[in-house]
C-alpha cells in the first residue's frame, strides 16, 4: 500500500505545472543549457597586414625591440618589469653595437626602478648594473651619473629598509666606475652627491645625518628605528668603508678605476709616514723623488746639451732662457713676498680631505664603530670554533673605517687639537688588546689571511699613536715657518701612556714574527710576506725604529731587533719574490737618512748598531740584479738606482773596502773569463 501511493505521487510531479507567483521570473530547469555569447574585438596593429615589417631591427628571442623594452620597463607587474630588464641585457649581449647609442633612454627608464617595490625587480636591475656598467665606456656613462645618484640617494631614505640597503648595494656599483663624481662634495667643501650619499650612510646606521658643530658632541638627527640585521649590516659598513677610503685619500681615486681599458699598475712603496721628520714639505718631496727616473730615460731619448738650446724643440724639466733671467722682472719682488711665497709652497699641508670635517665625522661613528667591536670581537676571535664569516667580515669593515678616518686626522696634525681622536683610538684598540695577536681557532688558509688582514690594521692604529708620541717627544712642533716648543704636559701626555708601551711592545713582537715568517706556535712553516702585507706594515716598522723610551729620548731595543728583523727579511727574500723591489727600496731609504737634508727624526742608520748586516745586504744587490736577468726591469732599475745613490751620496757603511768588493761584484755584467771559451760578453753588452 505504501508503495503505490508514492508511485501515484511521482506521477502527479512529473505533469503537474508550478503556480507563477507575482513579480517572480520562470523557474529554469537544473538541465538547462546556456547558449548564449559574447564577441570581443583584439587590435593588434604591430601584426596588422598593412604595416610594413622592419626585419633589420635587432630583436630577441620574443621578436622584442629596444623599444619595446623600454616600454616594458614601465609595466605595473612586477614579473613584466623584471623580465624587460633581463629582455635588455640579452639585447645588448647579442647586439653591442646598440650599447653606446641606447644609453640615454636605458637609463632614464631604469633610474626609476631603483627604488622599485618589488625585491625581484631590484635585484635584476643590480645584476643588469654590475654587467652593463663596465662595458660603456667613461666618456658615454659619466653624464648619467648624477641622474643615477639623484634616484640612488633618494632611495637611500626611503620608507622600507630593504629598499635603503639596494641603494647602498648600487653605490657600491657607482663606486667602482666613477668614484670621483659619487664622492664629490662629501665634505660639504662644494656642492655635490656625496654630501647626500654620507648622510645616507650615516642614516641607515642610526648614527645621525649630521655632523654637528666645530665643538661638542655629535647631533645624531636620524629618525630610523630599523634595527639591522647582521647581513644588512654588514653591506652598509663595507660599503661606507670604501665609500671614505676614495674620499679621505683623493690620491686613490685612480685605484678605483674599472672596465676593460685600465691596467693596475705596480705596488709602490708608501713614504707618508717620513713626511714628520722633515722640517719642509720640499725637502721631503726630494727624498720622495730620489729613486725616480725620468721617463726620457725608459723611452731612449736623449738631448744633446748646448750652451743656448732651442726652446721649441728643448723637452726637458727646466729650461734656462739667458734673455728672461738676465733683462728686468716685469713685476718687482720683496723678500716678504718671497718668504711667504716659499713658505706656502714648503709647508702648505695636502690634506686628505677637510680634516675638521673628518673629526667631527669620527667623533659622530665613534658609538657606532664601538659597539661593532665589542659586538663582534669575543665572537670572531674565539678560541673554540672559528667565527661566522659576517661577524669576521664585518669586524674587518668597522676597523678598516677606523684606520682610514683616524690615519687622516693623526697625519695631518696642524688642524687642531687632537688628543681626543687619540684618546678615541686607544680607547678602541683597548677593546682589541686582549685578544692580540689575532689568531683563528683552527688553521684554514682564508681564515688566517683574513685574521692576518686585522693584525695588520691593529698594528698601522698603534703606529700611528706611536708616530704621535715620538713627534711629541721631539719638543717642536711645526707652526707656519717658525718652531715652537710645545709645554711638557702636552709633549709627555702620550710618552707616558703605559698602554701605549704595552700596546708597541705586542705589535713590536708580531711584526717580528711575520718579518722572520714565524708562526704563533713557533712549529709552523716560514710563511712568505704578500707585497700588500709588507707595505702595509712599513708604517709600523718606521714607528717601531722612532720609538723612544726613558726621558733621555733614546732608542729602546724593541727599534734594534725590528731593524734586525727588517734586515734579515730584506736579506732572505728571493730576488724573483715580489716583494723584492720594495725591501730594497725601503732600505735603500733608511740609509740614505743620514745624509737627507732636513731630516729630524730619530732613528739614524749610523748610531742603529746593524753596520754589519747593513754591509752584507749592500754587497748582495749584485747578485740579486745578475739572478733577475731580464725577468722584472722595474726591481732591476731600482737596484741600479739605489747603488748609484749609495756611492753619490756615501754612506757610513760603505767603505773602500765594500766598493772594492762591488767593482769585482759588477764586473761580469760586463766581461766573464771563462776558462775555456776565453773572455765573454756578460749580461750588459755594448750597445745594449
Amino acid at each position: 500500500m505504501p508503495k503505490s501511493s508514492k508511485k501515484k505521487k511521482d506521477k502527479v510531479a512529473d505533469f503537474s505545472k508550478a503556480k507563477l507567483k507575482l513579480g517572480k521570473g520562470k523557474k529554469l530547469p537544473t538541465n538547462v543549457v546556456d547558449t548564449s555569447f559574447k564577441a570581443r574585438s583584439i587590435a593588434l596593429p604591430t601584426q596588422s597586414i598593412t604595416v610594413e615589417k622592419d626585419h633589420t631591427v635587432p630583436t630577441t628571442r620574443r621578436r622584442q625591440t629596444f623599444n619595446d623594452i623600454l616600454s616594458l620597463l614601465k609595466h605595473y607587474s612586477a614579473g613584466t618589469r623584471k623580465d624587460a630588464i633581463f629582455s635588455a641585457r640579452e639585447l645588448f649581449e647579442n647586439h653591442p653595437e646598440l650599447l653606446e647609442s641606447s644609453i640615454t633612454p636605458l637609463v632614464g627608464a631604469c633610474v626609476r626602478l631603483i627604488a622599485d617595490e618589488d625585491p625581484s625587480v631590484r635585484k635584476a636591475l643590480l645584476s643588469f648594473f654590475w654587467w652593463l656598467l663596465p662595458r660603456v665606456r667613461r666618456d658615454a656613462i659619466v653624464p648619467h651619473i648624477p641622474l643615477l645618484l639623484l634616484f640612488t640617494t633618494s632611495a637611500q631614505t626611503h620608507i622600507f629598509p630593504e629598499i635603503r640597503i639596494d641603494a647602498v648595494r648600487f653605490l657600491d656599483i657607482f663606486l667602482g666606475i666613477v668614484p670621483e663624481t659619487v664622492v664629490d662634495g662629501w665634505d660639504e667643501s662644494h656642492p655635490g652627491h656625496g654630501k647626500r650619499a654620507l648622510e645616507g650612510y650615516l642614516g641607515i646606521l642610526n648614527a645621525g645625518t649630521k655632523m654637528g658643530g666645530a665643538e661638542g658632541t655629535a647631533q645624531a638627527t636620524s629618525t630610523a628605528s630599523v634595527v639591522l640585521s647582521p647581513q644588512s649590516k654588514l653591506v652598509v659598513l663595507r660599503s661606507l668603508s670604501s665609500f671614505l677610503g676614495l674620499a679621505v685619500d683623493p690620491q686613490s681615486l685612480t685605484s678605483g678605476l674599472s672596465g676593460p681599458d685600465v691596467c693596475l699598475p705596480a705596488i709602490s712603496l708608501p713614504t707618508w709616514f717620513l713626511r714628520p721628520s722633515f722640517t719642509c714639505r720640499r725637502l721631503y718631496e726630494e727624498n720622495v723623488t730620489v729613486f725616480q727616473v725620468p721617463q726620457d730615460v725608459n723611452s731612449g731619448k736623449q738631448v744633446v746639451w748646448n750652451v743656448q738650446p732651442e726652446l721649441e724643440s728643448f723637452d726637458e724639466d727646466f729650461v734656462y732662457d739667458s734673455k728672461t733671467m738676465s733683462g728686468p722682472p716685469d713685476a718687482a719682488w720683496t723678500l716678504n713676498d718671497l718668504s711667504k711665497n716659499f713658505f706656502e709652497q714648503d709647508d702648505s699641508s695636502r690634506a686628505l680631505g677637510d680634516i675638521p670635517f673628518v673629526m667631527r665625522l669620527t667623533r659622530t661613528l665613534y658609538a657606532t664603530l664601538t659597539a661593532t667591536s665589542l659586538d663582534c670581537a669575543p665572537i670572531v676571535f674565539s678560541l673554540s670554533t672559528n667565527p661566522p664569516e659576517t661577524d669576521l667580515q664585518m669586524l674587518t669593515a668597522a676597523l678598516q673605517i677606523t684606520r682610514t678616518l683616524y690615519s687622516a686626522i693623526l697625519q695631518n696634525t696642524k688642524h687642531g687639537d687632537i688628543r681626543q681622536s687619540c684618546e678615541e683610538l686607544k680607547t678602541l684598540l683597548g677593546y682589541l688588546t686582549g685578544y692580540f695577536p689575532f689568531k683563528p681557532a683552527h688553521g684554514e688558509v682564508k681564515m688566517e689571511q683574513a685574521f692576518q688582514d686585522l693584525n695588520v690594521i691593529y698594528c698601522e692604529l698603534t703606529s700611528l699613536l706611536v708616530l704621535v708620541s715620538s713627534r711629541s717627544d721631539t719638543g717642536y712642533v711645526q707652526c707656519g715657518n717658525s718652531r715652537l716648543r710645545p709645554p711638557r704636559s702636552k709633549a709627555a701626555s702620550l710618552r707616558g701612556d703605559a698602554k701605549l708601551d704595552v700596546q708597541a711592545k705586542l705589535v713590536s713582537s708580531y711584526v717580528i714574527r711575520l718579518l722572520r715568517g714565524e708562526g704563533e706556535s713557533g712549529s709552523q712553516l716560514p710563511r712568505p710576506v704578500s707585497p700588500t702585507v709588507y707595505t702595509a706594515l712599513l708604517p709600523t716598522i718606521w714607528a717601531l725604529l722612532n720609538q723612544v723610551t726613558g726621558l733621555g729620548g733614546q732608542l729602546g731595543n724593541e727599534s734594534s731587533l725590528v731593524l734586525s728583523a727588517t734586515l734579515d727579511h730584506a736579506l732572505r727574500t728571493t730576488a724573483n719574490s715580489g716583494v723584492k723591489r720594495l725591501t730594497i727600496e725601503f732600505v735603500a731609504r733608511l740609509l740614505l737618512l743620514e745624509k737627507e737634508r732636513g731630516y729630524t727624526g730619530h732613528f739614524n742608520p749610523r748610531h742603529a748598531g746593524e753596520d754589519r748586516k747593513f754591509r752584507e745586504w749592500v754587497l748582495h744587490l749584485p747578485q740579486a740584479l745578475w739572478e733577475l736577468g731580464t725577468g722584472n726591469f722595474a726591481t732591476s732599475q731600482i737596484i741600479i738606482c739605489v747603488l748609484l745613490r749609495l756611492l753619490h751620496r756615501g754612506s757610513c757603511v760603505i767603505q773602500c773596502e765594500q766598493i772594492s768588493s762591488l767593482s769585482s761584484r759588477l764586473v761580469p755584467f760586463f766581461l766573464i773569463t771563462h776558462p775555456i771559451r776565453g773572455q765573454v760578453l756578460g749580461k750588459i753588452r755594448g750597445g745594449g
